[in-house]
């Protein structure tokens, strides 16, 4: 699985993400918190820092919520269904 790193200035303030991953996984058997998981452990191993916030398409998350392991879920319209955004909020 590959990340690319994203840096949006432009769109900081409507998303609040200053660094981040893009991760896709459209496996239906694989349950979402796994996908998490799965995204933020890959993120820690390749960046060396622990990511605090994931954008998802509003179909799989309509609410934010945090994950056990103090991750902010938000949901966001411009992430495609399958794919995480994952990364860095400075400010959290």
């Amino acid at each position: 699985m590959n990340g690319f790193v994203f840096g949006f200035p432009g769109l900081k303030k409507e998303i609040d993400m200053d660094r981040g991953m893009l991760w896709f996984d459209n496996n239906p058997k694989t349950d979402f918190k796994v996908k998490i998981k799965d995204a933020a452990t890959y993120y820690l191993k390749k960046y060396g820092i622990s990511p605090n916030l994931c954008l998802v398409h509003p179909s799989v998350l309509n609410v934010e919520i945090v994950s056990e392991d103090k991750i902010k879920i938000r949901p966001y319209r411009s992430v495609l269904p399958g794919h995480l955004w994952i990364g860095i909020n400075e400010k959290s």
